[in-house]
């Protein structure tokens, strides 16, 4: 699957004319690292071009990246598994030198403030919600996070999927390319491995599919999120809904066989391994041939 997010660096697409636009300008400026003359270019941009949309994405790309600091610490507790190890004279690990990044509050406040903006003056324009969602993401907030998904969600059925992107252009297939992005951030959420996360996968998941219901991939992850907190009729009831669209998805047939053998479902779970066994890749036939033996016996 072609999954699509935002970048933060703006790429221009509109055609060279002989003085540079803002959101060239802006871009140059930005590549250079020049904050001072990025400010001037900024307040002169708000105040003669409110109506521009590419000066809230700009403003907010700078006040994102300018929050930024590394910082290096000396930690009791490991952060990721580049930190390094520091042991004392007995050999016992006494800390840790982490490099993580911190976040500079009143910088981020205003990153939010004119990403905020340009989603209320600019409803269609999905780069600049995604945007938000990407910092959202970057900053675990997930709350947020969520709620900025579902939004999405709601507002395409609204204008029936037709989106806009950098520059005001027509995104060509608005559904696909809002759906493919929103299986990318519920497999975000699930490889965060946070068991607490699984509630907002089922969130984003279950509006989506009450709007979208025949998106093989977000009815099979949604799936996985009921069916790793013990939700197995539910988990059952998008698989099936799945099954109908691909009948020969091995992926969603082993998972029904799975939901089916962790309600104590014997008969459907055969039933299901065997498709699986059907259908599947050498992987699958081989797992469903396992869990079979396992089943049968």
């Amino acid at each position: 699957m072609k999954k699509i997010f935002p970048i933060l660096l703006l790429t221009v697409f509109s055609n060279w004319i002989s003085a540079q636009t803002n959101s060239e300008k802006f871009k140059k400026l930005f590549a250079d690292n020049d904050t001072t003359n990025i400010k001037i270019l900024l307040a002169d941009w708000e105040k003669s071009k409110p109506g521009d949309a590419e000066f809230y994405t700009s403003a907010f790309n700078y006040y994102y990246s300018n929050s930024k600091n590394e910082v290096n610490a000396l930690e009791k507790t490991q952060r990721g598994e580049e930190s390094l190890e520091l042991l004392d004279s007995a050999g016992t690990i006494a800390g840790y030198m982490n490099s993580y990044i911190d976040y500079n509050p009143a910088c981020i406040d205003k990153a939010f403030f004119y990403i905020n903006k340009g989603i209320e003056k600019f409803p269609s324009r999905l780069d600049i919600r995604f945007g938000k969602c990407y910092v959202l993401g970057e900053l675990a907030n997930y709350k947020d996070f969520t709620n900025e998904i579902i939004n999405t969600v709601k507002y395409s059925t609204t204008i029936k999927n037709a989106w806009l992107w950098t520059e005001n252009k027509k995104l060509e297939d608005g559904e696909n390319y809002m759906l493919s992005s929103i299986q990318g951030y519920l497999k975000q959420l699930y490889d965060t491995g946070d068991d607490k996360l699984l509630e907002n996968m089922k969130q984003i998941g279950d509006i989506t599919i009450k709007r979208y219901p025949a998106n093989v991939e977000i009815l099979s992850t949604t799936a996985v999120a009921y069916m790793l907190t013990e939700k197995y009729d539910k988990a059952i009831v998008y698989l099936k809904q799945a099954e109908k669209i691909n009948p020969k998805d091995y992926i969603v047939l082993s998972n029904i066989a799975q939901g089916y053998t962790r309600k104590g479902d014997k008969e459907n779970a055969i039933k299901y391994y065997e498709l699986t066994e059907k259908y599947g890749d050498e992987y699958s036939k081989q797992l469903a041939k396992s869990e079979l033996k396992k089943l049968k016996n």
